[in-house]
């Protein structure tokens, strides 16, 4: 087949298939677009999930009737002139496509008037055929109607899901860009049932919500942050509690000048952020909102428009994971138990649960239940010292193995696996592997504050077999490796030899191949690291959980005290790296109700 020029409406139908996906991306560019007018109400219509039609209607500024028909003309726009332009868009809208590429694959009308005018003009495209404008009444602002949206290309419209579930991608499209555009009113129907009404606002937190619901503004957390060094970078938003993670994505919202986005390291950075907090499997709500110099960034990566660059990545990923995790550092975040019977039908934790005491639980411990491991103590002890920065003090008169006071309250330690204790809210259960992991990751990463972890050579090199990729990705994972203070090197295509592995592994006699050979596997899961940061603290949770003691260990009473003082002293001790939570609070008030004290 010789080489041709193609015709201008394949060119756009072309186009089309990365602007228009579905019902969803195109009330998406025309709203940006109604938007970048300066709208202050929009009303989105749509039938048959959009399939059949989307109307959008705006009272911006209109568009003259002589730039109508270049309007729907391919790379024809009036946000950008020069070059220069690209390196700082300030509009959604820039590239001169998506108007195009709607009218090629669709029965497209676009009606408008300027403010001022006599009167208004009406333009039809019919799957990229231009009809003459006609006159149309002096109304100020633009209507955007597109109906039997690829009627013209079977082949794409059969992969359009059903209405409910296109209706619903519409929904979420009008309350991404409705969020961080609290001053304009926004308005949805589909198949004429109001869906979305949000009402214009000063208020960023009523809109924000106006969106996520207001009987959630218990569960959220309000931040901001500034950092003026990275382009004058400002973080604000709204930090879900841990108890309202949900099983989708979707629950974190991203947006970054006004434009909603999904990007891979803001998105990372937010899941660093709950690292321990929130089981993997789930995602923490989270609305976040970023302020930066365009010139900063850059939004000419797809014509979606929904992926961007930064230019101080790492910097990004640091604030955004700093300005949460400080919000969640500042919350009471300890679980507390509500018996089955009384349980109200939301869970207020979704993750997996540690063993809880059933109603009419009593106990008696054993003369065992503390045994002394020699092997363990001075590890466990210096392990206290690292972590605190200081020694426990030894209570006057105290015998080693005695149980004491542990910060004026008393304790024990149950069914080898967990310590009773109090606080001044009630009585507390705590899970003593996952309290000690929690305690044993920011034991490691105090040391990587310091520099690479201390290395413990192996008298004979631990060989273990994996994939070629795996091997091959020994390489770019050097860096991690050498601050974790692991030595690893290549034995042959299929196989890795594990020559050093940090002391502080070593000490708790972890499997040191399998630790190297998880790596590895997480790694070619990912596909590439994100950066050396986030990196480590992923890294960091599967040496945490190898080296902390586990369910069924019995301590002794120096062990026991120490790990409670681990509750004060670290951060986020409230849960384990993995998300399950250390302790749980049976409070005062359902003891006393319970016994019939209240």
């Amino acid at each position: 087949m010789p080489i041709r020029v193609l015709p201008p409406e394949l060119v756009n139908q072309i186009a089309a298939g990365e602007v228009v996906e579905r019902p969803a991306s195109v009330v998406k560019e025309l709203v940006e677009n109604s938007i970048d007018a300066g709208a202050r109400t929009i009303l989105i219509e749509v039938e048959g999930g959009g399939a059949e039609l989307v109307r959008i209607t705006d009272d911006g500024g209109g568009i003259p009737e002589s730039e109508l028909p270049l309007a729907v003309a391919a790379h024809a726009t009036s946000k950008v002139a020069t070059s220069d332009d690209l390196a700082a868009i300030h509009t959604f809208g820039f590239r001169g496509e998506a108007l195009a590429s709607i009218a090629s694959v669709s029965r497209f009308k676009l009606q408008s008037c300027v403010r001022g005018a006599p009167s208004g003009a009406e333009l039809e495209v019919e799957g990229g055929a231009i009809r003459p404008l006609r006159p149309a009444p002096a109304r100020p602002g633009t209507v955007v109607e597109v109906r039997t949206l690829f009627f013209n290309v079977p082949a794409r419209r059969k992969f359009l899901k059903s209405d409910a579930a296109e209706t619903a991608r519409v929904t979420e499209t009008v309350e991404a860009l409705a969020l961080s555009h609290p001053t304009v009113s926004f308005e949805l129907r589909s198949n004429g049932r109001r869906l979305l009404d949000l009402a214009a606002t000063a208020e960023p937190t009523k809109r924000t919500l106006d969106v996520l619901g207001a009987e959630l503004a218990p569960e959220l957390l309000e931040f901001e942050e500034r950092f003026p060094e990275l382009g004058g970078l400002v973080v604000r938003g709204f930090a879900g509690k841990p108890g309202i993670a949900r099983p989708s994505s979707r629950a974190i919202r991203i947006h970054l000048n006004g434009r909603p986005i999904m990007d891979r390291t803001v998105l990372h950075a937010v899941r660093e952020a709950y690292r321990g907090l929130v089981d993997p499997v789930r995602t923490p709500t989270v609305a976040l909102i970023l302020e930066l110099d365009p010139r900063e960034v850059d939004v000419n990566v797809h014509p979606a428009k929904s992926e961007v660059r930064f230019r101080s990545q790492q910097g990004i990923h640091s604030a955004v994971r700093k300005a949460i995790e400080r919000t969640l550092r500042a919350a009471n975040l300890v679980p507390s138990f509500v018996p089955d019977a009384m349980r109200a039908p939301a869970e207020p934790y979704a993750g997996p649960r540690a063993p809880l005491f059933g109603s009419g639980f009593a106990t008696q411990r054993s003369e065992g239940a503390i045994r002394a491991r020699s092997d363990f103590d001075s590890d466990f002890s210096a392990f206290a010292a690292l972590a605190t920065g200081v020694a426990e003090p030894k209570p006057d008169g105290a015998a080693a193995d005695e149980p004491v006071l542990a910060g004026e309250f008393p304790y024990i330690q149950l069914l080898n696996g967990f310590v009773v204790t109090e606080d001044a809210d009630g009585v507390v259960i705590v899970d003593q592997h996952a309290l000690h992991e929690r305690a044993m990751f920011a034991a490691f990463m105090a040391r990587l504050e310091k520099g690479a972890l201390e290395s413990q050579r192996l008298l004979v090199p631990i060989v273990i077999e994996k994939s070629a990729r795996e091997v091959d990705l020994l390489a770019e994972l050097a860096p991690l490796l050498a601050r974790l203070g692991v030595e690893a090197r290549a034995f042959g295509p299929r196989s890795v030899a594990v020559e050093a592995v940090p002391t502080l592994l070593h000490s708790r006699n972890a499997d040191a191949g399998a630790f190297v050979g998880d790596l590895l596997e997480k790694a070619v899961e990912h596909g590439s690291l994100v950066s050396l940061e986030a990196a480590l603290h992923e890294v960091v949770d599967m040496m945490a959980c190898k080296a902390a003691v586990k369910a069924g260990d019995s301590l002794t009473a120096p062990e026991i005290r120490s790990l409670l003082a681990m509750r004060e002293s670290i951060e986020r001790s409230t849960a384990c790296p993995h998300g399950r939570p250390t302790s749980i609070r049976i409070a005062r008030g359902e003891l006393e109700r319970r016994f019939g004290r209240s």
